[in-house]
């Protein structure tokens, strides 16, 4: 499937695919949405209290990057799992310009660390911060009560609505803690409704710039 990357209107960059239309991040703004929907209405939940995260669709790195800033700012231990089908190549990740436009120079150097560490084995990103990368398909996942967190960032129900049905959102519950929570850009019926199914208590909302709404889902 062919892929370019392109600019989103907040300047920072992403990943399109033409044959579907789908890009990775919101095209109204890739940071903006990561910050919204991952960061303020999902990581500030927990204060400064260690948090251990599931990413679903760990992509171009900016989900962990950007909770890598936020935790360093307070100190905050972070054992973060992003899973990846289909990782990013080299030549993308140079692409992006998540560093500079978040004015994070002097942590270039992690966000290299990030992709350069080696896949299916934890790596220390920085004193606070571990990262382990599972080249896995989502129906794959079997954790059980392991993660506070999960970024449900997964390409939208449009394009792949099997990643969105009762058996992945099984998962997802399966896989938090009691009072998790996992939070994602996506709003519609169907989606709210499956994830009622396995047992979440849901929640819309307001959503990032260019979208109306999303959910929080909570264990």
């Amino acid at each position: 499937m062919k892929r370019e990357i392109i600019k989103t209107s907040d300047g920072s960059t992403t990943i399109r695919l033409q044959e579907w239309d789908e890009c990775y991040h919101s095209k109204h703004g890739a940071i903006q949405e990561a910050k919204h929907v991952f960061i303020k209405n999902g990581l500030h939940l927990f204060n400064d209290k260690p948090v251990s995260i599931l990413e679903i669709g760990f992509g171009t790195g900016l989900n962990a990057f950007i909770t890598f800033l936020e935790a360093n700012q307070k100190k905050q231990h972070i054992d973060y799992t992003g899973v990846e089908a289909y990782p990013v190549n080299a030549e993308e990740v140079l692409a992006m310009n998540y560093v500079s436009e978040l004015e994070a120079d002097s942590f270039e150097n992690i966000f290299k660390k990030m992709h350069e560490s080696e896949w299916n084995l934890k790596t220390e990103i920085s004193p606070n911060y571990s990262l382990t990368k599972r080249k896995q398909f989502f129906d794959e996942i079997d954790d059980f009560e392991i993660f506070d967190l999960i970024y449900f960032d997964a390409f939208g129900y449009r394009v792949q609505p099997e990643l969105w049905s009762t058996e992945i959102f099984q998962k997802m519950y399966n896989s938090l803690k009691p009072n998790g929570v996992l939070v994602t850009y996506a709003a519609r019926g169907v989606v709210k409704r499956s994830m009622i199914e396995v047992g979440f208590t849901v929640e819309k909302l307001a959503g990032p710039p260019g979208k109306r709404e999303m959910f929080r889902a909570v264990k």
